[in-house]
Order: structure tokens, then sequence, then C-alpha cells
């Protein structure tokens, strides 16, 4: 079997994709909310790229394109498709996208929900069913017999992929599977050499057990932004100073520390129940010339912005509010799955 490669996010792209909240899943109490926090994505991610989005039905198909319309996004961007859902996190359902031969492959792994925690059928067909529709254009697919979600695995485009033990190494995804396997299966998966484990480092209400795009994300191959909680009274301190150690002893791919970028930490939001939700702004997503950055309605959005400004120089920085998103315990990069450039026509 030939190495594939797989490009980091700011690799160029040719669209982003979005599974489109529905009243017949855990978003119907807050539908109409959560629809206009995709309506932002869309608008913003529209002028950079292409926007491809999985609808329920028909109908529910129609309602998009009048929302859209609606919220002046150009037309000519989307291009919408149908194929039953469970839920929007895309990011985890969706297909990772490889070069092989500098020729896009999708790679379409397994997806249970997290480790069994909700139902999954219906997301673990999506990317099949749009394959068939010709979404892709003339991408060729592969399935993969391993359970891996887009959002637990961080490349930096030269041979690393970063990733945490809680997630990976879970026996509700792969049982007993261990470091060395998991990194002999993906090495000609993803053109890697090693893997980088986290760990520590964990958000209250998250459910995706430590999901790395909510706790540190690659910027370059030498630069890694990640969540630091500077508060010692609050319960996330320990986990996530260890994770920062864990952090400043890694090594890039020429042997040298990584400049690190630590990312503020937000004020804690509950929702009505009294449980804390997973507010992070590592949860943001790299598209061409910018960077779509997940806000709060919090008093260190600004600093966020500006941090995330500093690895990316040459790319507009764009709040996004996602306070409804994370009522779900998702955030922004979890409702996106980025496809490299050659995907879409």
């Amino acid at each position: 079997m030939q190495n594939y490669y797989l490009p980091p996010e700011w690799a160029p792209q040719s669209g982003v994709m979005l599974t489109w909240p529905h009243a017949d899943s855990d978003w119907a109490p807050l539908l109409q909310e959560v629809e206009q926090v995709f309506v932002n994505i869309a608008k913003n991610i529209a002028p950079y790229e292409k926007v491809l989005i999985t609808c329920f039905d028909q109908a529910h198909c129609e309602h998009i394109s009048q929302l859209l319309q609606n919220a002046h996004v150009s037309l000519s961007a989307l291009q919408l498709h149908i194929a039953p859902s469970d839920d929007t996190w895309v990011r985890d359902h969706g297909p990772i996208t490889v070069l092989a031969q500098n020729q896009p492959l999708l790679l379409n792994f397994k997806f249970n929900a997290w480790g069994g925690k909700y139902s999954a059928n219906r997301d673990d067909q999506i990317t099949t069913l749009l394959h068939q529709q010709k979404a892709f254009a003339a991408t060729p697919i592969e399935t993969i017999n391993l359970i891996l979600e887009g959002g637990s695995i961080e490349t930096d485009g030269q041979g690393t992929l970063l990733t945490t033990t809680r997630c990976l190494l879970a026996d509700t995804r792969n049982k007993n599977i261990t470091r060395d396997e998991l990194l002999k299966t993906l090495q000609p998966l993803f053109g890697i050499q090693r893997i980088l484990w986290l760990e520590n480092g964990y958000l209250a209400g998250d459910d995706t057990d430590s999901h790395i795009d909510t706790l540190a994300r690659f910027t370059d191959a030498h630069t890694i932004c990640y969540v630091q909680c500077d508060d010692p009274n609050d319960t996330h301190y320990p986990a996530l100073k260890t994770m920062e150690q864990e952090l400043k002893a890694f090594k890039d791919f020429q042997g040298n520390p990584y400049q690190l970028v630590p990312l503020p930490w937000p004020k804690s939001i509950n929702n009505k129940e009294g449980k804390r939700l997973p507010a992070t702004y590592a949860n943001f997503l790299i598209i061409n010339n910018a960077v779509l950055v997940p806000v709060y309605n919090d008093q260190v959005d600004e600093k966020a912005l500006q941090q995330i400004q500093r690895c990316f120089a040459d790319r507009k920085i764009i709040g996004i509010r996602c306070e409804t998103l994370i009522e779900q315990f998702g955030s922004l990069h979890c409702v996106t799955m980025q496809l490299p450039a050659g995907v879409l026509v």
C-alpha cells in the first residue's frame, strides 16, 4: 500500500462541509438560534471558498437555501445535498481528506458518536451517501475499518500527529488498541512518522473524551496554540497546567521546542441545568486567507482574537458568536470540515 499524506488545515482548500441542524435532533429546542450561527459561519466562508451543506431532506434543503438567500450569501458558493443526519458534528462524521500521489482521496473512518454516547447510524452513512451523489466530484473514497474522529487529531504537515490518550486510546473507540498499533495503522494513511500524545487536559462539559481541537492546535509546523487556565481556583487548573508542561517538553519535527501561544480562559458558562459548557478558543477553523474563531460574548474574546492573529499574520481573523453551539457541547471547528484543494469543483 502506498503512503498517503494528510495536509495541514492551513493548506489550500476547495471548500468546507456543514451538516445543517434540523428539528429531528437534539437541536430542536434551540433550532432558530443555532441556525443563525450556521448562517453566520456559511456567510463568512463563502467569500473564500465553497460551502458544501448536508440537508436532512428536500424541504430542509429549500429552507436552508432560503435562509442563506435572506442573509445575502452568494449562491454560487453553495452546494446543497441531501443525506439524513443524527446531528451536526461533521468534523467527526465527515471524511478526512488525504493526498495520494498529489490527488485528493477521501478516507471514510467509522463513527460511533464518541464511544456510543448517542445515536450515530445516520451520521455514519453521510460520507458514503454524499459520495454516491457525486458531492465530492470525482474524488475517490476509501473506507477504513477504524473508529476515528477528525476533531481528535492535528497534523503539522511534516509527519507529526498531535492527539490525546484519553480519546484515541479509549476502549469505547477501538478496544484494547495500543499506541504502537495505532501509529502503525495511521503511518501509511496519514504519511506520519510520529504521534505526540497529551496525557492531560480536558474541558468540563466536553463529551468527546478530550478532542485535541478543544485543547491545542498546530498553527504552523513550529507553533502550537493552546488553552491556558490562569485561575488557580478553577477545577481545570491542575490538568491544564500539566498539559502546558507536556507541550513545553515536545519538540517539533526539526528537534526544536515549539513556539507556544496561550489562549485566554473565558469565564465559566453554564446551561440551564447548571452544567458547565466547554467554551474554548482553540476550536477555530482555518480557511483560505482567513481564520474563523469562536467567541462567547466574554471580556477576553478580543485577547483570543489577538493571540490567534499572532499565529496567522497573513489571514483575516473573524470572530463567530458560538454561545449556542456549546449548549450541545461543541464549537465552531466541531461543526465544520475542510476539504482540500481539488475535492470540489
